[in-house]
């Protein structure tokens, strides 16, 4: 979650699913997790967050692996995955000094060297951007993890897959290929 932070926080307004993408910075305190963002004022999703359960989809890496890593002709292409699904109730974040500490978080996360700039910059730019947007935090009660690394294959096809997406110029595919190597021999989940 932390390595692959820009999700895409799902939550639900008049019977539909709503979704918006945004980098999220991942705190543990005191044995809990929290997830940390902000909206552009002008996008409503942030209307339907407070006190509602909303699920944040932390995905990558991925990659397609093709039929031609198998034994058998008789086969279709898939998608290898790694994901992480971390559902929670969302608490606005009102204040400018909490605001400020989420924005703190965020570029130290990104981009520490722009901490200096933004920091250089008038407090009257700073607040204009600040009331543009809306900072929240959810308490993550729930965290599902959720794989698809060829488990189901067999042990010369698995090989032949991390051995394929090793040699990839895609980092993508190179990180599964690393996954895929860690798992241990056998496993089906």
């Amino acid at each position: 979650m932390q390595r692959y932070s820009f999700a895409t926080i799902v939550t639900q307004a008049d019977d539909l699913p709503v979704a918006t993408h945004l980098p999220f910075v991942v705190k543990e305190q005191e044995d809990k997790l929290f997830l940390q963002a902000h909206f552009a004022k002008a996008n409503p999703q942030w209307k339907e967050i407070e006190g509602n359960t909303s699920l944040v989809i932390f995905t990558e890496p991925h990659a397609y692996i093709s039929p031609n890593n198998y034994e058998k002709v008789e086969n279709v292409p898939t998608w290898n995955y790694i994901a992480v699904h971390a559902y929670g109730k969302a608490h606005i974040l009102d204040g400018v000094e909490q605001k400020t500490e989420l924005l703190k978080h965020t570029i130290n996360s990104f981009e520490s060297a722009y901490l200096q700039q933004w920091e250089g910059l008038t407090e009257q730019y700073r607040l204009k951007m600040m009331n543009g947007i809306v900072a929240f935090e959810i308490a993550v009660t729930d965290l599902q993890a959720k794989k698809k690394l060829s488990q189901n294959r067999s042990e010369i096809e698995r090989e032949n897959i991390v051995h394929t997406l090793s040699q990839s110029n895609d980092t993508n595919e190179r990180e599964i290929a690393a996954y895929m190597s860690q798992l241990p021999d056998g496993q089906t989940k």
